[in-house]
């Protein structure tokens, strides 16, 4: 992995933590800091040791959107040759559970990095936005596609439209966000809910994981054949031996990801 300049990444217990580090400029993304949450999520999908990872970002906000500096200048044939996106693609391809622990501003890049996550907490006060419009552009690392998988087409064109400021109790009317929380519990939460995910079976909660997602694109034919593919192919798992034995004998199971 590169050297960090963006971000830090500390493990607790068996939870992978990336934290945005950018305070100054409010988390805003750039691609050398794109890359390095990349990789460092990489890393964590491959350490055995960590079964649930978390992003979170430092200062007064999750993360203010694109670094519009580095872009203002580029040209449709630059950006198609530099595929910057194909670094945004590659988190759709983790299969460990991501929560995002959002506050502030969730802007633009910011708001696509938290759509990429599983699971959304987000502190009271919070704010969303996919401001692109007010520039000439659009969202275009997923917030189009993923915004309106979420909330349906009417009410992500509203909202891309108008640029309007989502607040936090809005966006979990819609399905946002998972959770809302006081802003000093925000990390403390994250980590409460992490920590109960990462006393899962992993092999369950990845197939779990890929199931529901296969479930936004395909029929339900489809989705429940696929579904049903990953129920049976648990039953070759030592967790799910271990999981039923432990049901008979009336104990805690102690799940090993294998």
């Amino acid at each position: 992995m590169t050297e960090l300049r963006f971000i830090t990444t500390s493990i607790q217990k068996e939870i992978g933590i990336v934290e945005l580090n950018r305070p100054k400029q409010y988390n805003s993304l750039n691609r050398q800091m794109v890359r390095e949450i990349v990789e460092a999520l990489e890393a964590f999908e491959r350490d055995e040791n960590v079964r649930v990872m978390i992003i979170s970002g430092r200062g007064k906000a999750f993360s203010s959107g694109a670094d519009i500096n580095e872009m203002a200048s580029d040209d449709s044939i630059r950006l198609e040759l530099l595929n910057q996106f194909a670094d945004w693609d590659r988190v759709a391809l983790l299969k460990k559970p991501i929560i995002g622990a959002v506050h502030g501003y969730v802007f633009g890049g910011g708001f696509e990095l938290a759509l990429s996550c599983d699971v959304l907490i987000a502190a009271e006060g919070t704010e969303f936005c996919f401001p692109e419009v007010n520039l000439g552009v659009m969202p275009g690392a997923g917030g189009t596609q993923r915004l309106t998988k979420l909330v349906g087409r009417t009410k992500a064109l509203e909202w891309i439209w108008s640029a309007k400021c989502i607040p936090v109790n809005e966006a979990l009317q819609y399905g946002v966000v998972n959770r809302v929380v006081q802003p000093e519990l925000l990390l403390e939460e994250a980590l409460k809910f992490a920590d109960t995910i990462s006393k899962k079976p992993p092999l369950a909660i990845r197939l779990i994981k890929e199931s529901v997602t296969k479930a936004v694109d395909y029929s339900l034919y489809e989705g429940m054949q696929y579904e049903r593919k990953n129920f049976y192919l648990l039953f070759s798992s030592e967790d799910q031996k271990e999981g039923m034995k432990a049901f008979v004998e009336k104990r805690t199971p102690q799940f090993k990801g294998r």
